[in-house]
């Protein structure tokens, strides 16, 4: 035997014999119904091999082992990349292997916060890392590194700040390769026994009352079921479905913003009916069928008037993930309707969700009901486990409460202090999450380590009411801008530089210095108080002192948020042609020049947007809400109606020509009243700007206006007509 199998047969020993200490803690965390975080640290080799031991040693039912590239002796079958972790949720495991210690693998944390929901009590997460981990970027960064920055020039300020998180937890079992674990104290007995709820078919009594409230859901009455992760509100749902089924209920819809989310609702269904049959995302009975459909495809549908309607039932798994424009649409079609959202998770910001979605439904349904599930059913309740991914990930930052009637001071926060301020951080992220319907675990690695990023806060006795993240795009070199604007190049990042190049053409939106807003909340109680508008005046008075050329932004294409950039001064630069994925809205670029340079850019932009609007709405943007298209075509300085267009309009307005005849006529009234100043979303302006510039006519026009056919929807035509008329007539302000 040679000295190199001596040295690998000693290291053997030394990792089967350490893997079986930590081995004898398993029964004790499952008599507790608790779950347990290994921090394996060493070099790569050792690591796996330490890692390996475990995996042999314990007798697993269902083990996963992360990392972007399989490892030697494991099955293929329980192997995972981590870009592949949302397949697995809904899943259950009881031991998770994360690889951030390979030369390919670093710490994903989106990944991270996935698969942690899906351990089951006495289950064992084993995170590998370096033993250094934190003085530098590992190999995820690289979707972090925007041209023209390298993966290993980034700080890695996240990593650092999750190593001392590590470090300062009791609970966390620390095994250095080579060392022997150092072992928290567990109990040797078990927790108290939670009382079985009433219902057999489910696990808590939380979960007993969500199927009752859902059992007894009534027309207009819209139930809001909250919860975090591993509390079974999914298999709640699943539950109620059969109770519905059983009732007589002949179709339940049901939308999440991936067939994932609502695994577990199907598991239930096909326990509890097992004489039912599931086809794809489907499941039938003699009584009805329960049918799965993604949230696009229901919108689209439900636009067409194919689903919805009276007496119809549909259930939103994940809500917080899908844009509150979506779950509006769905809440006027479907009058028995009930939403279930994860509050602290991966599958978005259930707190944002509540505080921006409650105010539709208190205008709309002011009699809808909220209820929150507390008691999880995969482990305990005192599980040390979830607080620790939450304080790690930030799972459940939450904004500080904001002093009453204190103005605040608007000041940049270095990120080096920030990474070392906890409270602050969280205070921050809070903000973020709550004013972002999508926030990702990832996105506070982005806050601390993305490149080019700035971060400035409003605060009132130090407390922040107000953040506003900032990135630097543009500032190629002519060459490379002419390859990126043919299509031939496409470097990583600088999305507003980019977009505008490849869709206005514009060489010189790489060239010049642009700075985008990431991302901007306030405080949620201390909105509509001019907050936002001193972040946006900081923010400008800071790209003009920096040089910059551009300040600019994108977002979900949506009135309220058009408002408030316009009020700042911006101007529209670009809309996308297609619903984002993301948010189910059209992605809106806004610019405001910070330079002489940045003046002509913006004013050849604007220009050019301006002329194409129309010929967009009437064919690529036909699906752009009328309300939005009518703010948009409020920029517009064609205002002039002339003696020839009034005389066409009142031939609508007051005789029988048919509308078809005299668009153009119409087309000019809509832009003359919005350039006097009536309001962008007044029903008789959005009626007229559906017709004359989407195209929105006959039977769409009718299901639109919610009348029985064309004639009814004509006749509301040339009421909205007679009524602008009157509005812009020369004597109307008299």
């Amino acid at each position: 035997m040679t000295e190199r199998q001596e040295e690998g047969g000693r290291e053997g020993r030394e990792w089967g014999a350490a893997a079986r200490v930590i081995l004898d803690q398993v029964p004790g965390l499952a008599l507790r119904r608790w779950r347990g975080l290994i921090w394996l640290q060493g070099t790569p080799r050792a690591c796996c091999e330490a890692a390996g031991e475990l995996w042999r040693a314990g007798r697993w039912h269902s083990p996963f082992w992360v990392a972007p590239e399989a490892p030697r002796r494991i099955e293929a079958a329980h192997w995972l990349a981590p870009a592949r972790a949302r397949t697995r949720l809904g899943g259950e495991h009881d031991l998770l292997i994360i690889d951030a210690v390979s030369e390919a693998a670093g710490f994903d944390p989106d990944a991270v916060a996935a698969l942690a929901g899906t351990l089951r009590a006495g289950g064992l997460l084993v995170l590998m890392t370096p033993r250094a981990w934190g003085s530098r970027p590992d190999a995820d960064y690289a979707r972090l590194a925007e041209h023209p920055w390298r993966p290993e020039a980034l700080t890695s300020r996240y990593l650092a700040r999750l190593a001392r998180l590590l470090e300062a937890d009791d609970a966390v079992i620390r095994w250095h390769v080579g060392k022997s674990p150092l072992l928290p104290r567990f109990p040797t007995h078990p927790g108290p026994a939670e009382a079985m709820p009433a219902d057999p078919d489910c696990l808590t009594e939380d979960q007993a009352r969500a199927v009752g409230r859902l059992a007894r859901l009534r027309r207009r009455r819209p139930l809001v079921i909250t919860a975090d992760r591993g509390r079974g509100k999914s298999a709640a749902l699943g539950i109620a479905c059969v109770r519905w089924l059983a009732a007589g209920e002949p179709e339940v819809l049901v939308t999440a913003p991936r067939p994932a989310a609502v695994e577990s609702l199907f598991e239930r269904l096909a326990t509890l009916c097992p004489h039912g049959e599931r086809r794809g995302n489907a499941f039938s009975t003699e009584q009805g069928q329960v049918r799965f459909v993604a949230p696009d495809a229901l919108a689209e549908l439900a636009r067409q008037g194919e689903v919805g309607g009276a007496g119809r039932l549909l259930l939103v798994d994940e809500a917080a993930a899908i844009p509150a424009g979506l779950l509006g649409e769905w809440l006027d079609a479907f009058p028995r309707i009930a939403f279930a959202t994860t509050v602290h998770g991966y599958e978005g910001s259930g707190r944002g969700f509540a505080l921006r979605f409650r105010e539709r439904l208190d205008r709309t349904t002011p009699e809808w009901r909220g209820l929150h599930l507390a008691t999880p059913i995969r482990w305990a309740s005192d599980d040390p486990l979830e607080p620790l991914i939450h304080r790690l990930l930030m799972l459940d930052a939450e904004p500080l409460e904001p002093p009453a009637e204190t103005a605040g001071d608007v000041h940049w926060l270095p990120r080096e202090t920030l990474a070392a301020d906890e409270p602050r951080l969280r205070a921050l992220f809070g903000l973020l999450v709550q004013a972002h319907y999508r926030t990702t675990p990832s996105d506070l690695r982005l806050l601390l380590d993305g490149p080019g990023l700035a971060v400035s806060a409003l605060t009132a006795e130090d407390v922040p009411l107000g953040v506003v993240l900032t990135a630097e795009e543009g500032g190629f070199d002519a060459g490379l801008a002419e390859q990126v604007a043919r299509g031939e190049r496409r470097p990583r990042g600088h999305l507003l530089a980019q977009s505008l190049a490849a869709h206005a053409g514009s060489r010189e939106a790489l060239t010049a210095r642009l700075r985008r807003v990431v991302r901007i909340a306030v405080a949620p109680r201390r909105r509509r108080e001019g907050y936002g508008q001193a972040l946006m005046t900081a923010e400008l008075e800071r790209a003009r002192r920096d040089g910059c050329d551009l300040l600019g932004a994108s977002f979900g294409a949506e009135p309220a948020l058009i408002a408030f950039w316009r009020r700042q001064g911006f101007r529209v630069v670009r809309l996308g042609l297609t619903r984002e994925t993301s948010t189910g809205e059209y992605a809106l670029m806004v610019a405001r020049a910070t330079s002489q340079r940045g003046e002509s850019l913006l004013g050849s932009l604007a220009e050019r947007f301006r002329r194409a609007l129309p010929g967009l709405l009437a064919f690529e943007l036909r699906g752009l809400a009328p309300e939005v298209a009518s703010t948009l075509l409020a920029e517009g300085r064609d205002a002039e109606l002339t003696d020839s267009d009034r005389r066409d309009a009142k031939d609508i307005a007051v005789g029988h020509r048919d509308p078809a005849l005299a668009r153009p006529a119409l087309q000019a009234l809509a832009r003359h009243a919005l350039a006097g100043g009536m309001a962008p979303d007044d029903p008789h302006l959005v009626l007229l700007v559906a017709w004359g510039f989407q195209g929105l006519a006959g039977e769409a026009l009718a299901r639109h206006l919610g009348v029985p056919g064309r004639r009814q929807a004509t006749a509301r035509l040339r009421e909205a007509v007679a009524i602008l008329l009157s509005l812009s007539s020369p004597t109307a302000a008299c």
